[in-house]
């Protein structure tokens, strides 16, 4: 496997939507020393639609653990429209998985995984697996799921 990830974008035919534009005030990225901070970002499509939704309620597991990981590309979108070269990334380090869901919905983590399991395919398992979170709540513009994240760049 070439551990570059923008390599690995090509090789997995990965298609990155539009990069997200802030909706309120603050920055989509922020970079401090050696680590590249990210805003939540929520599931945007390709046509630039975002998947909306609630788990437990209009949306199953799986459409839940779609989104989580179309939020992923999202994310590569956003980062590389700052930084040019996702290869400067060398790993995750915390990721914080929101998802839209009702009192009763426990899977959080199964559907964050979407986006965990991308960023390991992207930059391989030991640089894109971190510490991460998942819980439920209700998000802004009924958004199926937001995450926010860290990397540390080399």
């Amino acid at each position: 496997m070439n551990s570059k990830p923008e390599s690995r974008i090509e090789e997995l035919r990965l298609v990155l939507p539009p990069a997200a534009k802030p909706v309120g005030v603050y920055k989509p990225v922020l970079i401090i020393d050696k680590f590249l901070y990210v805003s939540g970002q929520g599931p945007l499509r390709n046509d630039g639609s975002l998947i909306t939704g609630r788990l437990g309620e209009n949306m199953s597991q799986e459409e839940g653990k779609m989104a989580a990981r179309q939020v992923g590309l999202t994310m590569l979108s956003t980062i590389k429209s700052k930084i040019g070269d996702l290869n400067k990334i060398k790993r995750i380090v915390k990721v914080l998985g929101m998802v839209n869901s009702t009192a009763d919905f426990g899977q959080h983590p199964a559907v964050i995984n979407g986006f965990s399991e991308l960023m390991a395919e992207v930059f391989g398992e030991e640089n894109g697996i971190g510490v991460r979170s998942a819980v439920g709540m209700f998000l802004p513009m009924n958004l199926a799921v937001e995450i926010e994240a860290v990397f540390e760049l080399y």
